[in-house]
């Protein structure tokens, strides 16, 4: 039976990864700190992924077991001998996994010296450059050509939906996770050493920077439509308000704008990027998720940012001569986020009482005052 270590056993790696090597036939080896996982997946070896759609049913995952992240020997001795590795820890995690990456992989070179992939699933563009260039500088001299020539490093496009468990739920039973049933990952083609495993789920797609951008600008946009448009409406799921005429007219229309320009820079073809548009909407129509506002529309500093989902769709579309004019009504909803208990929704709105809408602008959105965008924003904004 073929190995695969992932590195972090939260929910995108029970809750995606790890069904993606089980339904393949693999053993998962999961890498993570948090002591209640990793004893209770050694004690289970196996756990129940719930699938919430509109027939909920569950998996047993089975062919699991855990290595304590602490333990560096272990980890790196997992990592030298699998046959795949793959990672889904969050970006503020990922520099904890490179010292035993890169000492398994030079184990991996001292001994067998077989190639390896390494799968990245993190919300970070060119997160497989990052990782790739982190290992490279912590692995010894000696192992560092036989990384830079028989390790692929691999950009993933991750897009199911994996709602927070309640801390109630999660202390009854800490191998708890529910996912929707969509179950396929985008993955570079080009990146894989030897060509990509026999993983079913796994796409393997030649220009993965254009479906990042389509996740980003689509996926994501869509998300926080339905979010911020939602709030506004006092509605506290995100099935709710895609369900509310206005609320969905205003996210179909956006990810019409953001289509367009998707077209125009990737040459998508325009049947199967509306199929995708359909499914989504649909998928964010699942009330078995139960998926709040709350959630998608929280850490508004960061959504609004120039190269993310709104203020980067909106400069998108204006780059590809379509008007955003959806999107800036989704910006203008994001710019009055005021979610109680959140505190960037709390600071963006200090920020805007205390210094005015042009200082969010530039500060928040990273807009030029002469932009086209700054000057559309602070009319339709004000």
């Amino acid at each position: 039976m073929s190995t695969a270590v992932h590195f972090g056993a939260g929910n995108i790696g029970r809750g995606f990864l790890g069904q993606l090597y089980w339904q393949s036939g693999w053993e998962t080896v999961f890498v993570d700190v948090v002591d209640a996982v990793v004893a209770a997946l050694n004690e289970r070896g196996g756990y129940t992924l719930q699938i919430v759609d509109a027939e909920c049913r569950a998996l047993a995952i089975d062919h699991v077991r855990a290595v304590h992240g602490r333990d560096a020997q272990a980890v790196a001795e997992a990592v030298a001998a699998c046959d795949l590795a793959s990672t889904a820890v969050g970006v503020r995690a990922l520099p904890h996994i490179v010292p035993p990456l890169a000492a398994g992989l030079a184990r991996r070179a001292e001994r067998s010296g077989a190639p390896l992939n390494v799968v990245v699933c993190e919300n970070l563009l060119d997160a497989a450059h990052v990782l790739r260039e982190q290992v490279l500088a912590a692995a010894p001299p000696t192992a560092r050509a036989f990384i830079a020539e028989r390790v692929g490093f691999v950009s993933t496009v991750v897009s199911r939906m994996v709602p927070v468990v309640p801390e109630a739920v999660r202390a009854r039973d800490p191998l708890y996770v529910a996912v929707e049933a969509y179950c396929t990952l985008p993955v570079d083609a080009t990146a894989f050493v030897g060509g990509p495993p026999p993983i079913q789920g796994f796409l393997p797609v030649p220009n993965i920077a254009a479906h990042e951008e389509r996740k980003l600008f689509c996926h994501n946009c869509g998300h926080a439509l339905c979010a911020y448009a939602g709030h506004q409406k006092g509605l506290t799921y995100i099935a709710e308000a895609v369900a509310e005429p206005s609320v969905r007219e205003l996210v179909t229309g956006g990810l019409a704008e953001t289509g367009q320009a998707l077209i125009a820079k990737h040459g998508f073809d325009p049947a199967e990027h509306q199929a995708h548009v359909d499914d989504l909407l649909r998928r964010f129509a699942n009330r078995a998720l139960g998926d709040t506002v709350a959630r998608v529309g929280r850490d508004p500093i960061r959504k609004l940012g120039r190269h993310d989902r709104l203020v980067g769709s909106a400069l998108l579309c204006l780059d590809k001569g379509v008007e955003p004019r959806r999107i800036i009504q989704g910006i203008r909803a994001a710019l009055a986020f005021d979610e109680t208990g959140d505190p960037e929704a709390a600071r963006l709105q200090d920020t805007r009482r205390r210094r005015g809408l042009e200082a969010v602008l530039a500060e928040v959105c990273g807009l030029r005052p002469d932009e086209p965008l700054f000057a559309r924003l602070r009319k339709e904004c004000s």
